[in-house]
């Protein structure tokens, strides 16, 4: 995280868990997770993974009706996306018409522009130094996404720039799938369709227009949470461990593995379930074996972040968004005021997501995740790390229905669209 103009088996006996048929669907257990079809019901249904065990099953999941009659559950969230990424460009492109500064100078701005130097040129081997100090530098970047973008520009001739905004926006709509299906998982599928729609169009999700790493890591976490609710922790492990390969932020991943393993260990002695927590840390502490090997020095990224980025954690720094906010409502800058909205946003979700008994290892990831980014001064809450604490966000869209959804819905477009033109035409604010 920084703060530059540039800016991460089934219990008992069970191994494996067939997904379920229409036809003839398996029971939800009452914890959201899917009942093995080999174990005592009853057993499971104590098992940990949610703070309401024991709680009704959700009438959405126990009286669905065939799925197969019906549309979709996720083609109005994912065509609301397509249409956003569209609705962007065009925009970009006819306001370049004035601005002649060229699509690709448009695009290739903050993070984005360190993404696209790291994919080019890689990491150096020394931490960089000007007039005695460090400075701004790609070790603080993280590797996978950036691999990604040399590889493919190199198998298809692309321009880097081309390829980065190209698998953004791929793996922001699998972002949008993978929250729809995680939340329909313990929710249902009406509500999943809420709340992938409002992540969809929230204000952070102008990243998937750039080139940044947000789709990566919201789409394999997403997916992971999915395969611990299913105890499926071979997967699980690995999802984690390319997130947090992409971004420090997954590490609020681990969190949740280590939960889920866990209460495996103490109500079923599945020792397999440390799989999970075993692997998911893998790609970060990877990394920093690697700098470490690379640059001779133990502490490149830390350095790197905090000197270089001027990037560091600091417990006080969320008090001291709203304590400078309560002081003189008048003085903060238009940052200040974008973190404290983010502030008080998060709040709602984890009170809502709280509420609505998530699932723990659901509700687990987006507490760590919206507190990692709360303490990291000076970037704060803001609206692209909001979306990676995508659980908080889904329980306020769960939560509404009818014209509140839709008034809800509609205030978050407004606020993309400001979002997308105060860090795509100016300075004032970095994303």
């Amino acid at each position: 995280m920084r703060s530059e103009s540039r800016s991460e088996a089934g219990a008992g006996t069970a191994e494996r868990v067939v997904a379920p048929d229409p036809a003839t669907a398996v029971p939800v257990a009452p914890s959201g997770m899917l009942a093995d079809t080999d174990t005592d019901t009853d057993t499971d249904a104590d098992d940990g993974f949610s703070p309401s065990a024991g709680a009704p099953v959700p009438s959405e999941l126990a009286g669905e009706s065939d799925p197969r009659t019906h549309r979709w559950f996720l083609a109005l969230p994912v065509a609301v996306y397509m249409l956003c990424r569209v609705v962007t460009l065009a925009t970009l492109a006819i306001a370049d018409l004035f601005t002649h500064n060229g699509l690709g100078g448009d695009l290739n701005i903050w993070d984005a522009h360190w993404f696209i130097r790291a994919a080019v040129h890689g990491w150096p081997s020394h931490l960089p130094v000007s007039s005695g100090h460090v400075i701004g530098t790609t070790l603080a970047f993280f590797p996978l996404f950036p691999l990604v973008i040399r590889w493919l520009s190199a198998l298809t001739s692309l321009s880097p720039l081309a390829v980065g905004v190209a698998v953004s926006g791929a793996t922001g709509l699998t972002a949008v799938i993978a929250v729809g299906m995680v939340v329909r998982q313990f929710a249902g599928s009406q509500k999943a369709e809420r709340a992938a729609l409002l992540f969809a169009v929230f204000p952070g999700s102008f990243v998937f227009s750039l080139v940044y790493s947000e789709g990566i890591v919201i789409t394999c976490v997403a997916f992971g949470l999915l395969a611990l609710l299913r105890r499926r922790w071979w997967l699980a492990g690995l999802l984690g461990l390319v997130a947090s390969a992409t971004s420090p932020i997954a590490l609020a991943f681990v969190v949740s593995c280590a939960w889920c393993a866990g209460v495996e260990l103490v109500r079923h002695r599945n020792w397999r379930s440390l799989l999970a927590p075993v692997l998911a840390p893998l790609g970060f502490v990877g990394y920093m074996v690697w700098l470490w090997v690379h640059t001779g020095s133990a502490s490149a990224w830390r350095v790197a972040e905090r000197v270089g980025w001027k990037s560091y954690p600091s417990l006080h720094y969320p008090i001291h968004i709203v304590t400078t906010f309560v002081s003189d409502p008048v003085a903060p800058t238009r940052t200040g005021q974008l973190l404290l909205i983010g502030t008080v946003v998060a709040v709602i979700g984890a009170v809502l997501a709280i509420r609505q008994h998530q699932p723990a290892p659901v509700l687990l990831y987006g507490l760590a995740a919206a507190g990692l980014a709360a303490i990291s001064a000076p970037v704060g809450l803001r609206p692209r790390f909001l979306l990676l604490a995508f659980p908080l966000v889904a329980a306020i869209g769960t939560r509404l229905h009818g014209r509140a959804d839709a008034g809800v819905v509609a205030l978050s477009v407004c606020f993309l669209l400001v979002m997308s033109l105060s860090t795509l035409a100016s300075t004032a604010v970095f994303p």
